[in-house]
């Protein structure tokens, strides 16, 4: 007996009794000590309210009138599930073993019709990342990097941190008050505060080896950096007028503190104003790197000389 099986009997089995014990379960499904006190342990957890009582001849009751009431989901609803468990797969995403057995629940408490429709969408339905020759909703095998999961554990209870990432000069530590955890071209990376330099900076979660909480005397208060972030914000030293072309590479790649406005209502030019850290050598390598990606199209209006200066030699030509 498959284990989603196992834990819907045993939920029916608990609600028909005012009381039962683990030699009980033990017996009626004949699974070892352990197993029973972790199905109990998860049935918990899905949220059925059961009381322990203690002593020699202890054991477990429902509590009364707490039975939460049961999750009922429409035809189209099961199928957005399914759908965006589809559309999500292979996609290096965190607690991916979890969504392997959130996707066998589903399937498990389905009818078999609405089973039939669930499987014929899935011989239909390709997504970004899927293999056709072995379309199979449970074959989530594309882990993200195990520091992902680590990591979100521990920003949840704390977001200042001390993380150290492998760089081309080797580790480095930065302490950081994190801004955002994000996924971009399936790619994960955080955007922090940088409690040392006092900017706003771009991590790859791949690339880090530690994470860890920062040390509470060496903090600085949210509402400082949220302060400096601000100020940061209302500077804007980088001004590029893009064409249709531009526009077009621009959607191909853009840095995340960079952003589009359109200036006309065709969406065929746009301007981009932002801030850039000119002090901070990896930031203009990787702004130069970009403008000369967007090609011919576009026009500069105003650029830090640290970024004006690289393109020059870029170009062999020679400051002014």
């Amino acid at each position: 007996m498959k284990k989603v099986e196992r834990i819907n009997i045993i939920m029916r089995y608990i609600n028909n009794r005012s009381h039962f014990t683990i030699s009980e379960i033990m017996q009626d499904f004949n699974i070892s000590r352990s197993t029973a006190i972790r199905d109990i342990r998860e049935i918990e957890s899905l949220g059925m309210p059961l009381v322990a009582e203690v002593g020699r001849d202890g054991g477990y009751f429902v509590m009364k009138n707490s039975v939460l009431p049961t999750v009922r989901f429409t035809d189209n609803e099961i199928k957005a599930l399914f759908i965006a468990f589809m559309a999500t797969r292979n996609q290096q995403l965190p607690y991916l073993k979890s969504r392997r057995s959130l996707a066998e629940k589903l399937l498990g408490l389905l009818s078999e019709n609405q089973q039939d429709d669930l499987v014929q969408l899935n011989q239909i339905m390709l997504f970004e990342g899927t293999n056709p020759n072995n379309p199979d909703l449970l074959d989530l095998s594309d882990l993200p990097h195990p520091m992902l999961e680590k990591l979100i554990q521990i920003l949840l209870m704390d977001r200042y941190l001390l993380i150290t990432t492998f760089e081309e000069i080797g580790m480095k530590s930065y302490p950081i008050y994190l801004l955002h955890l994000y996924r971009e071209k399936t790619i994960w990376l955080i955007e922090g505060f940088d409690l040392r330099k006092e900017v706003k900076k771009i991590f790859y979660v791949d690339k880090l080896t530690s994470v860890k909480p920062y040390p509470t005397k060496k903090r600085v208060s949210k509402k400082e950096i949220l302060e400096k972030l601000g100020k940061e914000e209302e500077v804007i030293n980088l001004v590029l007028e893009l064409g249709p072309k531009a526009i077009a590479q621009y959607k191909k790649y853009h840095p995340i503190n960079v952003s589009l406005s359109y200036t006309n209502p065709f969406q065929a030019t746009a301007i981009i104003k932002a801030f850039i850290n000119a002090e901070n050598p990896e930031e203009v390598t990787e702004l130069t790197n970009w403008i000369l990606f967007l090609g011919r199209d576009i026009k500069v209006r105003e650029v830090p000389k640290e970024v004006l200066d690289c393109l020059k030699e870029r170009f062999g030509l020679f400051c002014p």
